[in-house]
């Protein structure tokens, strides 16, 4: 029995990167093995085991028979006669395919049958067996790491291998759970637009996110988006969210904002006169297609709708302000309406020359919000029912004292107003 450290950690030492999970391979044992030494088992498709200790996951040197689609359409087999090179020839990537001994202090003591290392020095993602096909979500995984590792470049023939993939519907099978969870993690990275650009050079892009793979070639007004390309636009969006480091519900927001766009009749353009809700409709669709997580979802469709007022509100007055507020449901969730002014800075300055433009409706609306917010509703709806006023107009009064905290507030940042 003999264990290796496998993987990203492998990757990531020799990147001289921080890693924090380090998953082994153990070459010459049985799940009896394991258990007998104290190991848990977890894995449910095939043998993984928790160490008694540190609780890093063990799995067995296993090979993989393709019988089916998806990427649980395999019949795994794990034997102690397994080698370790036939282990990582399943692996995704050469870079992912190196092992190591447990306490190895040099890349003398590797174990690199397909290039990994030279593939790290040249900083290529390249595949490593034909194998690589069999599991549609490696193509997710490449673009993710395609996001992560921005000065690599992908080989031509794995772009090649991604888009026969594609035409042979390996990328319809994807369950939505596996896309939500790649593409979440993908949003965090450095760039998230590398991850993009990838899913649509292969073609996964127009059958996983249509409604983002349409945006390219949609022109905008040039007065307002230098760039035009609508598609561009919404990558530069997503970059500038990583930039300011976003939350994940900003970043997922900001990929969805403009999906409008893309329905645009063409013989309004490049005007896109009701998009926001377009784009709102069209993001709920996603939502239900990938099982996207409630506080995604809500902030998604929060910026969808008033992205636009927001963007103009430094025109609006008090009353004005307020009611946009109470459209985004900010007084009784400041927080969301926080990430939303975020995710619309990020729209703001995700512009060609607009990069390090100042987004002063972010100040302005928070000031506004914080006023609002510090009205004690209490005893202006007790003297409102003092004056006999009941119902609505009760609620009338704490809109107006709010209102009157909102004036005050916008005055104080711009006195000449």
């Amino acid at each position: 029995m003999k264990i290796y450290m496998v993987g990203g950690a492998v990757r990531d030492r020799l990147l001289g990167r921080p890693f924090h999970d380090t998953d082994w391979v153990v070459v010459g044992a049985t799940p009896e093995d394991m258990a007998a030494r104290g190991y848990t088992p977890v894995g449910r498709d095939f043998p993984v085991f928790l160490h008694p200790d540190t609780h890093e996951e063990y799995a067995l040197a296993r090979t993989e028979r393709k019988n089916g689609h998806g990427y649980r359409g395999f019949v795994v087999h794990t034997a102690p006669d397994v080698t370790l090179e036939e282990d990582l020839a399943r692996r995704d990537l050469t870079i992912n395919a190196i092992a190591a001994p447990a306490d190895w202090d040099s890349a003398d003591a590797l174990c690199d049958p397909y290039g990994g290392q030279a593939d790290l020095a040249a900083r290529v993602l390249r595949h490593v067996t034909d194998a690589f096909r069999e599991d549609p979500v490696r193509i997710l995984r490449v673009a993710r790491f395609a996001a992560r590792f921005t000065d690599f470049t992908l080989a031509p023939e794995t772009l090649q291998l991604m888009r026969e993939m594609v035409d042979a519907g390996e990328a319809d099978h994807l369950v939505p759970e596996r896309v939500w969870q790649e593409i979440s993690r993908g949003l965090m990275e450095a760039q998230p637009s590398r991850m993009f650009g990838l899913l649509r050079d292969c073609g996964a892009l127009q059958r996983l996110l249509p409604e983002l793979d349409r945006l390219w070639g949609v022109p905008q007004r040039a007065e307002y988006h230098p760039e035009v390309d609508t598609g561009v636009h919404a990558m530069l969006v997503l970059d500038m969210a990583a930039r300011l480091d976003a939350p994940l519900t900003v970043r997922f927001a900001c990929l969805c904002h403009d999906f409008g766009k893309g329905t645009t009749p063409a013989d309004v353009l490049p005007r896109h006169i009701g998009h926001e809700q377009r784009s709102a409709r069209l993001l709920q669709a996603v939502c239900e297609r990938w099982r996207v997580p409630n506080d995604c979802r809500e902030l998604a469709d929060v910026v969808a709708r008033e992205h636009g007022n927001i963007h103009r509100s430094s025109e609006l007055n008090a009353a004005a302000v307020l009611r946009l507020l109470e459209r985004c449901d900010a007084i009784r969730k400041p927080a969301r309406f926080a990430e939303a002014l975020l995710a619309c800075e990020c729209d703001a300055r995700g512009r060609t020359g607009f990069e390090n433009a100042a987004y002063p409706q972010r100040p302005r609306l928070q000031a506004a919000l914080d006023a609002a917010l510090a009205v004690e509703t209490a005893p202006v709806a007790q003297a409102a029912a003092q004056r006999g006023l009941k119902g609505k107009a009760i609620g009338d009064a704490v809109a107006q004292a709010r209102e009157q905290a909102v004036a005050a507030a916008l005055h104080a940042l711009h006195p000449a107003h």
